[in-house]
């Protein structure tokens, strides 16, 4: 059996002391980058891997950082943890997933798992279910790192990057008002969650602002999906007035609506359809769909940027900060009724 390489094989090859080998491995500011270069390639040759455990034991810290998404099955989510991988593995940490799949019970489980792995810090979306809050604060309890992104919790007292969600749903209709929809119909989640929540209240204010009615048979709140949008929809055309304008909750229930209008031949953009997210395929249905972007790039990457920031200071949560990225409007087929 090979025997395994340590550290002080590697000093004794280079002859340089262990403390330099140490200092060079854990990428030590003040290790020239001449002397790091000549250690990580003895150590390449020498085939040295790090016992990632002990690193962690003796320093109190793993390079790890887990995330937790509702899932990654939404472009929205895959493009902002790509992001946070990007910009940490240039500070050469690594990264541990979990996906709750919109489920409270494996929030916490995912929660749990990570603290056992002894991660860095957790950077998390909550899933729709949650409301209870308190496997976040354990987090907080034992001074690792938390940062929440996208849907964010009011009772959480961490560091939070969120998208001006009121904004976007203000923008979102007012780009329909600009476009002379006047009769505009929601249909979004019935979920408390705050992100749902602002966009609403942003279509309130664009109505209010623009002297519209808000009709209340033009408000459908239950789920965010596919088929969500068909029912939505198909419940919304039995009022006595018809909408000639629909938001969805996000784009997967502005793909449902769509497809509601199609079967019961109502013509798209003459009825306008807008949705949230700018996810990969709103490109590419027919008609193309309007949306709001909600930089997932970016997100990510201030997430990143903020670990980093917390992860040296002695108390993370001296100060919370608060991120906030304005809105993209998106304009694509769905919403071309006049030529502005």
């Amino acid at each position: 059996m090979n025997k395994k390489t340590t550290i002080y094989d590697i000093a004794r090859a280079l002859g340089v002391t262990v403390s330099t080998v140490s200092r060079a491995l854990n990428n030590v500011p003040t290790i020239s980058e001449a002397t790091r270069k000549l250690v990580l390639d003895k150590a390449k040759e020498l085939n040295y891997s790090v016992n990632k455990l002990a690193s962690s034991l003796s320093s109190g810290k793993s390079n790890t950082i887990g995330v937790i998404v509702p899932t990654m099955q939404i472009h929205f989510f895959a493009e902002a943890v790509h992001s946070i991988e990007k910009e940490l593995k240039k500070h050469n940490y690594s990264l541990l997933l979990y996906q709750s799949n919109e489920s409270f019970e494996d929030e916490v489980n995912g929660v749990k798992t990570l603290l056992e792995a002894q991660v860095d810090g957790i950077i998390a979306s909550l899933s729709l279910e949650t409301q209870e809050t308190s496997h976040f604060q354990e987090v907080i309890n034992q001074r690792k790192c938390l940062i929440i992104f996208d849907r964010t919790h009011k009772n959480i007292p961490a560091p939070v990057v969120k998208l001006d969600d009121f904004k976007a749903g203000y923008l979102a209709t007012q780009h329909l008002i600009e476009q002379d929809y006047r009769n505009i119909a929601f249909i979004t989640t019935d979920k408390e969650i705050a992100i749902f929540q602002d966009r609403f209240h942003g279509f309130e204010a664009a109505l209010k602002e623009a002297q519209l009615p808000q009709q209340e048979e033009f408000i459908v709140r239950g789920d965010l999906s596919i088929e969500a949008g068909i029912k939505g929809t198909e419940q919304i055309l039995k009022s006595e007035i018809r909408p000639d304008a629909f938001i969805g909750g996000d784009d997967f229930t502005a793909v449902g609506i769509i497809q509601a209008l199609k079967s019961a031949n109502i013509a798209i953009p003459a009825t306008g359809v807008i949705g949230f997210a700018n996810q990969t395929f709103s490109s590419f249905i027919t008609p193309t769909l309007s949306s709001i972007d909600q930089q997932a790039n970016k997100m990510g990457e201030e997430c990143a940027k903020l670990f980093l920031k917390m992860v040296k200071q002695k108390n993370p949560y001296e100060a919370i900060e608060q991120i906030v990225l304005d809105p993209l409007l998106v304009k694509r087929k769905s919403t071309n009724r006049i030529d502005k």
